[in-house]
């Protein structure tokens, strides 16, 4: 039930970071760009407790490691490899690929699944650094002004890394904006991916993971 929660927590998050980063990128009604970003760094934080809050419990946590069975472990095992998705990644691609008709037997996740899941970790992490380094209270902390002159070095043609966090080259918030914005395209592409392949068949995944319902047969898939 615990991950049931996060995941409707991830998903307002997702929702309101969206409409509310949508909204300060174009800003299409008037008077309100203190609301959206007020609602846009609040959610930011929400959406960043909910990921630590996710990795800790994944090592507390107990659920179902594998499909069709209710034996459960720890959830940390999900993530790490597992006997069952041995020789199991390219198979994954031919079936993904339209060469290959069964879906391969694996684990509860599948090789290239933990894989997409935990690269969200490092994402959201770059999501929420660049976005402090827009925030005006945290722009101008050494951490944050390192990258973005990192970054603007970058866009002026000058890649060569800064020796220390203070070290000026440039300092322009054209492209960590521009970053950003990428950022959280990638993010929604991905999302709306794993939401496709999540109900691909049915919906018995969402009905689970949402509302905590199991169909009937689901020890049969």
């Amino acid at each position: 039930m615990v991950f049931v929660l996060t995941h409707w927590i991830n998903l307002l998050a997702m929702l309101f970071l969206t409409i509310s980063g949508f909204y300060i990128h174009y800003p299409f009604v008037p008077g309100l760009m203190g609301l959206a970003r007020g609602t846009h760094f609040f959610w930011m934080f929400v959406l960043l407790f909910t990921l630590l809050y996710r990795i800790i419990a994944a090592f507390f946590v107990k659920t179902t490691n594998m499909p069709g069975t209710r034996d459960q472990d720890l959830d940390i095992k999900n993530w790490l490899p597992q006997e069952a998705n041995k020789h199991q990644m390219w198979p994954t691609i031919k079936y993904y690929l339209f060469m290959k008709k069964d879906y391969p037997i694996s684990a509860k996740y599948a090789s290239l699944q933990k894989m997409a899941y935990l690269l969200t970790i490092p994402l959201t992490l770059l999501a929420a650094y660049t976005g402090f380094a827009l925030w005006g209270p945290t722009s101008q902390w050494p951490f944050f002004q390192w990258g973005t002159n990192l970054v603007a070095s970058w866009f002026n043609g000058n890649v060569n890394l800064p020796g220390t966090f203070d070290q000026p080259a440039g300092g322009a918030l054209m492209g960590i904006r521009i970053v950003h914005y990428w950022i959280m395209w990638f993010i929604l592409i991905f999302t709306a991916i794993h939401a496709y392949l999540a109900n691909i068949y049915n919906f018995a995944p969402s009905k689970m993971i949402f509302s905590w319902i199991e169909e009937p047969d689901a020890l049969d898939h």
